[in-house]
């Protein structure tokens, strides 16, 4: 007779350095290599974000660059772990920053930024960005004994990132391809920007015959009523930028098209039809002798009457993205509590792995964070001027208690989808809407209106932005730290001083761009703070095209009945400039093509991986190349300096036909360089990338 065998006991979580052994970790170097990468990274970011409206994760290029420059020292894998913790922080506060910070001007509430942190908007941005990214990182370390031991939870990007610290052999050719391409995607760009070449090319396009009569009619009446069309619109071609066609690599041809096709929606369709039959009777109704340029008038058709409607797209998309998690969302919030209940009564840790900050130090710390945002929010709310002074403090003390437990909760649901399905993925636009929608509706209750209200509503949500953000980014770098057996307190404390840098930091690149380009422009189009500033006015200012915002909601309804992927990236397609999405799309037509090489030349699985991993250091390099050109240049033309070498005649095709040669060679450095390092069939395989 046989017996049933006993179950089998958990097994104890082993990690790659064992607790006791002793390894330098928390040095100097370590810490100063992260703050660096924190703001290099952060500022990448921030530029890509306002740009393109994507943001990349930090933790792989963090990961290959702190890994390179500490074996320079002979550091050691504790180090790297520190290294890319701190580094990869920036990323996420920029992510929070530029969907509000921006609002703020383009709400018409704050001046135009200056890079001067003797500026009231420099002092009140660090204030948010350290107080929400200080918030984030305490939440995070009451939960992570419970979230990153959940076996639920996969983590994904952690364990790359893991094994990427883990396979140091390929440290010195990653670095390579990544530092290559930082300098490649920086000199293509500056070519570019000082017009030896010109990365922006519009053409006009004619639509029909100016003045030629339309008869309008239905099947019962022939003869409704005639109207008068023609006109002119503009087509742009792809914009030959490194950053946007690493965008497109990286997220692959199938996002890149969808991206791509809310482009084509606005420029190919909506301005020529708008256009075509409104444009004859705006230029008729202009005083005698006057008229608008074809072209002017189909840029302002584009930002006045294509851009509400794209705004409507992204509500409905964001929405939309966060009901299709509805069931991780419910299991978030729902260990969100289970979670704390457990931290609160979990034991004193003696092992080094499993050490976080003393408890008592964390609680204090959200006091500390509770009575800052207090004040913040008195400021704001005050600054309306709608409520008595007593019911400023009592609903400052509303909204900072409201705001701290919906932190809390968001703060959990955000480390739980990244524990799911990877920080590139995490929802962070979406949960930065519901944070918005809630301060507002809170405001409102409140009685704060006007202007000023819409203030208060930009300045609550913000903290919580930031917040959710940073809470997502910290608890996948904690995740890796847990695999390869760091000390928890001393990254949380790493990510502290993260916080500071970046915040600190990250207000200069972004003011830097704001007064080169003006946040809402072509060349800065920022459209997460466009939808964050109409829809806080909307809300508490009452000022908002809702005609034409609703249409965009029906626009986004549409897409999901037709079961679109992804009907946000639709909608920013259609509120970016047709260059950017163009350029996205070239990118991910690279990616498809590298791909079908690649399977063509029999590949096994490990050079498979070492393709895709080549060829997302190689994009990311672009990126980040770019990024830091542009913010130089960027600074360049806002202090009032042309950069401008050659003064090609207006007539000329040359700029045009050098645009080409320079595409098409970022093309072929994209697609060569990553099948050049497929390596030999019996090399061992490599971690994936990711992203």
């Amino acid at each position: 007779m046989s017996t049933l065998a006993p179950p089998e006991a958990p097994r104890k979580h082993r990690p790659y350095v064992p607790e006791s052994m002793e390894m330098k970790e928390f040095t100097f170097r370590a810490v100063l290599i992260g703050l660096v990468l924190t703001g290099i990274l952060g500022s990448a970011n921030a530029y890509l974000g306002l740009k393109a409206g994507m943001t990349i994760a930090a933790t792989y290029p963090a990961a290959v660059i702190g890994m390179a420059l500490l074996r320079l020292m002979k550091g050691s894998l504790l180090e790297e772990n520190i290294a890319r913790t701190v580094g990869s922080i920036g990323e996420s506060v920029a992510a929070g920053a530029i969907f509000t910070i921006p609002a703020f001007v383009m709400a018409d509430l704050w001046p135009a930024l200056t890079p001067d942190w003797r500026t009231p908007e420099y002092w009140k941005s660090v204030a948010l960005m350290m107080i929400g990214g200080t918030l984030g990182i305490l939440f995070v370390t009451l939960l992570r004994r419970v979230m990153v031991e959940d076996p639920d939870l996969p983590y994904p990007e952690s364990v790359a990132a893991s094994e990427i610290h883990k396979a140091g052999q390929q440290g010195s050719t990653a670095a390579k391809i990544l530092f290559a391409n930082m300098g490649f995607g920086s000199f293509m760009y500056l070519l570019g920007a000082v017009n030896i070449f010109s990365p922006n090319n519009t053409f006009n396009v004619t639509i029909g015959n100016l003045g030629k009569k339309l008869l309008l009619r239905t099947s019962t009446n022939p003869n409704v009523a005639t109207t008068i069309t023609g006109g002119a619109t503009l087509f742009t071609a792809p914009d030959v930028s490194p950053a946007y066609l690493g965008v497109g690599y990286i997220i692959g041809p199938r996002l890149a098209a969808l991206n791509f096709a809310g482009g084509v929606l606005a420029w190919g369709l909506l301005v020529p039809l708008l256009t075509f039959t409104i444009g004859p009777y705006i230029q008729a109704g202009l005083p005698a002798g006057q008229s608008i340029a074809w072209p002017l008038l189909a840029q302002s058709i584009y930002f006045s009457i294509v851009r509400p409607i794209a705004v409507g797209g992204m509500l409905v998309g964001a929405s939309y993205t966060l009901f299709k998690m509805r069931k991780q969302l419910a299991l978030g919030m729902g260990r969100a509590v289970s979670d704390l209940k457990k931290s609160a009564t979990a034991h004193a840790a003696t092992n080094r792995t499993e050490r976080d900050l003393p408890a008592k130090a964390v609680f204090a710390g959200i006091v500390v964070v509770f009575i800052a945002m207090i004040l913040l929010y008195h400021y704001f709310i005050a600054g309306a001027g709608t409520l008595s002074s007593s019911r400023v403090l009592s609903g400052s003390l509303v909204a900072a208690g409201v705001m701290i437990i919906v932190g809390f909760f968001f703060a959990a649901v955000s480390g739980n989808l990244v524990g799911m399905i990877g920080s590139s993925n995490n929802p962070v636009s979406g949960l930065t809407l519901c944070t918005l929608v809630i301060a507002a509706l809170l405001m409102v209750a409140l009685g704060v209106s006007g202007t000023g209200g819409v203030a208060a509503v930009l300045g609550v949500a913000a903290v919580v932005c930031v917040s959710s953000a940073v809470a997502g980014e910290m608890l996948q770098d904690l995740k890796v730290g847990h695999i390869l057996g760091g000390t928890p307190s001393k990254m949380q404390i790493g990510d502290l001083l993260g916080i500071v840098v970046a915040s600190l930091v990250l207000f200069f690149p972004i003011a830097i761009l704001a007064k080169a380009y003006h946040f809402g422009s072509a060349a800065l189009p920022a459209p997460q703070a466009g939808l964050m500033a109409m829809l806080s006015k909307g809300i508490v200012g009452g000022d908002m095209a809702w005609p034409l915002v609703i249409v965009g909601i029906l626009l986004g309804l549409g897409m999901i009945m037709i079961e679109v992927k992804s009907v946000m990236l639709f909608a920013v397609g259609m509120y970016l400039p047709l260059g950017t999405t163009f350029a996205i799309f070239v990118g991910g037509i690279i990616r498809w093509i590298t791909d079908k090489l690649r399977d063509r030349r029999g590949y096994n699985d490990a050079q498979k991986a070492r393709v895709e991993n080549a060829g997302v250091l190689t994009a990311s390099g672009m990126i980040a190349g770019e990024a830091l050109c542009g913010l130089v240049i960027a600074s360049l033309v806002g202090s009032g300096h042309d950069v401008t070498l050659l003064k090609w005649n207006p007539e000329s095709i040359g700029p045009m036909l050098l645009a080409l040669v320079a595409l098409v060679t970022l093309a072929i450095v994209m697609v060569t360089v990553p099948l050049a390092n497929a390596g030999r069939p019996e090399d061992p395989a490599p971690p994936t990338a990711i992203m």
